[in-house]
């Protein structure tokens, strides 16, 4: 007799679901531990105070989390880019100042306030619209003043920094807590842009000296000028990327001694052997060209994973590296392991290391044909995301 829709047939029992088999078999791993060390490495080599930046989930590694665990560590102040950014982290109990790095959209004025973030002020028009919202709201505003010193994106040019200072440095409503700019070439060591936006930087701050107000904080150095610009330093550094264990660019010099934080696994889900002539994924773009062992990996572009890799990127199998082959579906792609065997649940590593071998962020943004940001801000939260080290608990 046929069972009834949601019952089992007679002597069959109930399958027993456990934790372990509850969550996806993809996951990123995030060692607080390497974030901590690589904090410390920044600080010693920079010598002045680090403003860590949490900006895009952390650079994938899980906002919140990463938040909770650098204000246990001891930081003073996080940067991030969206007031939506700052309110999340201020909604999770982080209590650090909060730097907003992006341009001001008006009707938002207000959101910062409320949440007692700090604001970045890159026009007088903007710091008018702060003045308003502040004194309707009968809170002072905490700002850093932006110039622009070639990177061309927001602020006030810095030949033009006179009046926007003058203008702050009046403002009933507005407290002034730093002056900033940003480097638009420091990944390269041999670039001499920054050189110039250094020079521009300083000029523009020393309207500050000339009408005998305080200096605000001076911050110019992201992770590049971290690495290969000392001069750049001045009061506080911005590191990004760095602090996760990576470089920035392929030209930059490892001048800190830093180590990834982030792992990303998986498992194999299916085995089989390809039958020479046979093609695997859209398209047919690959061809056995003889009897092959093919696994298939559980995570796909829809997770973020670059679908530039498709016949071109590779992973980790038992410990040796083997090559992506077809096209890398929305949530799967197969990987070709030549003679060796694997099995059901195996253990496959994308980012991370797996016995001897390792593969970087650094080298799955040059297969892709992309930057080692772009990889890991686009790991998205299908992704769950597992914590490990001192912290690991109160993430």
């Amino acid at each position: 007799m046929n069972a009834r829709a949601g019952t089992l047939p007679d002597g069959v029992e109930e399958p027993r679901v456990t934790t372990a088999f509850t969550q996806r078999p993809t996951r990123i791993r995030v060692d607080l531990d390497a974030i901590s060390d690589n904090l410390r490495a920044i600080q010693a080599h920079a010598g002045v105070p680090v403003m860590p930046i949490v900006k895009a989930n952390a650079y994938g590694h899980g906002l919140v989390p990463v938040a909770r665990h650098l204000q246990a560590q001891g930081a003073t102040r996080l940067g991030v880019a969206f007031v939506e950014e700052g309110i999340a982290l201020r909604e999770a109990g982080i209590t650090l100042p909060i730097l907003v790095l992006g341009g001001i959209f008006g009707p938002q004025v207000g959101l910062f306030l409320h949440h007692d973030l700090e604001l970045t002020v890159s026009s007088i028009a903007k710091l008018r619209q702060v003045e308003a919202a502040a004194e309707a709201l009968g809170r002072r505003a905490a700002i850093h003043l932006k110039i622009d010193t070639g990177m061309g994106r927001i602020g006030v040019r810095h030949d033009s920094a006179g009046p926007f200072v003058e203008a702050a440095l009046a403002s009933r409503w507005c407290e002034i807590r730093g002056i900033y700019s940003h480097l638009a070439c420091a990944d390269d060591p041999d670039s001499p842009m920054t050189a110039r936006q250094l020079e521009r930087f300083l000029q523009a701050c020393a309207y500050f000296e000339r009408v005998g107000a305080p200096m605000p904080v001076r911050h110019l150095a992201n992770s590049g000028g971290v690495l290969h610009f000392s001069g750049t330093h001045l009061d506080m550094v911005r590191p990004g990327i760095l602090l996760y264990g990576v470089l920035p660019d392929a030209a930059s010099r490892p001048a800190v001694p830093v180590r990834p934080a982030l792992s990303l696994v998986s498992q194999v889900v299916y085995f089989k052997v390809v039958r020479a002539g046979g093609t695997v994924s859209y398209g047919a773009t690959w061809t056995a060209p003889a009897d092959t062992r093919v696994v298939t990996v559980p995570i796909g572009y829809g997770d973020g994973w670059p679908r530039a890799l498709s016949s071109h990127g590779q992973v980790l199998v038992s410990g040796e590296r083997h090559r992506v082959v077809g096209r890398v579906c929305m949530d799967q792609f197969m990987v070709a392991i030549g003679a060796s065997s694997a099995c059901n649940e195996d253990e496959v590593v994308l980012i991370g290391r797996q016995g001897d071998q390792e593969i970087r962020v650094e080298e799955v943004a040059a297969a892709a044909g992309t930057i080692p940001y772009e990889v890991l801000v686009q790991l998205n939260e299908r992704i769950p995301r597992e914590y490990v080290g001192a912290d690991a608990s109160a993430g």
